[in-house]
């Protein structure tokens, strides 16, 4: 892993939206070695040969048994997960590939979006992808291309929210797993300079609005919003955001599913109105866009860097998910007493409960090699959720098997409470759930239109509406 000591330069190519919802560095192609054979009649850890071909794991390693008898083969993993993310991708399955002997050589990529589809009418599949949006997920399973699951993968369904199934099947039919889960509704901010400035936490989306009046006339050049919606062929993803949490936080959760499913258009009145929603906050040239510049700026600024003002003092909040906190430099204290701190994004109308917006990723097969379904059954398990939290902080499981004592950092421990919250309005990434050719493209594409260009409302939710698919 590549520690960031600064905050993230400009000059780092932006990032694809799978993590979009991720925090990138470069594109890179990573391996996890396996370091033994397929566990000969050693005395290592790993164990050695029953007789009959099959391993038999011992010591530390005896754990992966279920998945053992695959030593020496490869597993290829594509996704758009890059550095520094991915090096603690790689070190939660290091102990599985070592015990095993079944090599994960993953790819990531930020182009990732644009280039599976390619890939996999090509014929040039990964074993496995990751995909982040269930619309993508779609269209690969109607290419024919996409593996069932096998059993205990189906099995291992148990321990999630009957909804994450749902995310992860096509027409009825399950498909893909989810591995992680995100949350979206947050606020990031400084509890220093709040302390300094006698800012409270606001509690509603009308102390919120008032606060933000409150930082602009308070002089001193600093502004209260920054925020950033660059991001490589996925420029445009932060501010589908925006705007989901606004209709989400403002109909609720009957309205918001009309809405992803094209029932409600982005015509309607109700979604006109959230969008003037989102430009009196985002697009108020006296709220946006500290230390970087006027509200064009946001369109050019990337997601990574869209923060960096609030150590300054330049902007006093960020909207921004869970996964964000990578972006902070190494030495970044976070906390409610520290340099930096998130709270949970108020809903616009009080009647709607807790609603939390969140996003996620699912383990999509093309292979069903026994190796393949051996590293399908591990990732989509407790076991692997728990030694991805245990890896590193910044990531975060709607797994119910997952002990939540593992949480050592605030925020994870604050969105892994709100994604397992019953009762709250949850509702997965809109623009993930649309078909793709609308959330990960026309969409992302017309409300960069909208912030780079001063597009009017109409004519953005016009252009949206008129690339659904028929």
């Amino acid at each position: 892993m590549t520690p960031t000591p600064t905050v993230p330069s400009t000059t780092v190519p932006p990032p694809s939206p799978a993590r979009r919802r991720r925090p990138l560095a470069a594109v890179a192609l990573l391996a996890v070695a396996a370091l033994t054979a397929a566990c000969s009649n050693s005395t290592d850890s790993s164990g050695g040969s029953d007789g009959g071909g099959n391993q038999t794991l011992s010591g530390d390693c005896a754990r992966y048994q279920p998945y053992a008898g695959h030593g020496g083969t490869t597993v290829t993993v594509f996704a758009s997960i890059l550095s520094p993310e991915s090096d603690n991708l790689e070190k939660s399955w290091a102990d599985f590939s070592r015990c095993t002997g079944i090599r994960i050589s993953y790819e990531g990529s930020n182009d990732f979006e644009s280039q599976l589809p390619v890939r996999v009418s090509g014929g040039n599949a990964p074993d496995f992808a990751i995909v982040p949006q269930p619309g993508l997920l779609a269209q690969m399973v109607k290419s024919g291309k996409v593996v069932k699951p096998p059993q205990q993968t189906v099995a291992n369904q148990e321990k999630w929210s009957p909804v994450w199934k749902t995310y992860g099947s096509v027409n009825g039919t399950f498909y893909a797993a989810p591995m992680s889960a995100n949350m979206k509704s947050l606020v990031w901010y400084s509890p220093k300079t709040f302390k300094q400035a006698g800012y409270e936490v606001p509690k509603t989306w009308a102390d919120l609005m008032a606060l933000s009046d409150r930082i602009a006339k308070a002089g001193g050049g600093a502004k209260p919003w920054c925020g950033g919606i660059s991001s490589g062929t996925a420029t445009g993803w932060p501010a589908t955001d925006w705007l989901e949490e606004v209709v989400l936080g403002t109909y609720g959760g009957e309205v918001y599913d009309q809405w992803v499913n094209h029932q409600v258009k982005f015509s309607d009145p109700k979604i006109a109105a959230a969008m003037k929603t989102v430009a009196d906050w985002m697009q108020n040239p006296a709220w946006v866009n500290g230390g970087y510049g006027d509200v064009k700026s946001i369109a050019t600024t990337t997601f990574q860097d869209a923060g960096a003002p609030i150590l300054t003092g330049k902007c006093l909040m960020l909207q921004q998910a869970s996964f964000y906190k990578a972006q902070w430099p190494k030495d970044t204290k976070i906390g409610p007493d520290g340099d930096i701190f998130a709270f949970h994004l108020p809903a616009v109308n009080p009647s709607v409960p807790n609603p939390v917006e969140g996003g996620g990723e699912f383990l999509t097969a093309f292979a069903s090699r026994p190796e393949v379904q051996a590293v399908q059954n591990y990732l989509s398990s407790a076991d692997w959720a728990s030694s991805r939290v245990r890896t590193a902080t910044g990531w975060v499981s709607a797994n119910q098997g997952v002990d939540k004592s593992l949480y050592t950092d605030p925020i994870d421990r604050i969105s892994a409470d709100a994604l397992t919250d019953p009762a709250a309005t949850f509702r997965f990434d809109g623009s993930d759930l649309m078909p793709a050719a609308v959330g990960a493209g026309q969409e992302w594409k017309s409300l960069t239109a909208w912030f780079a260009e001063g597009q009017s409302i109409q004519k953005t939710a016009a252009d949206i509406d008129a690339a659904w698919p028929q």
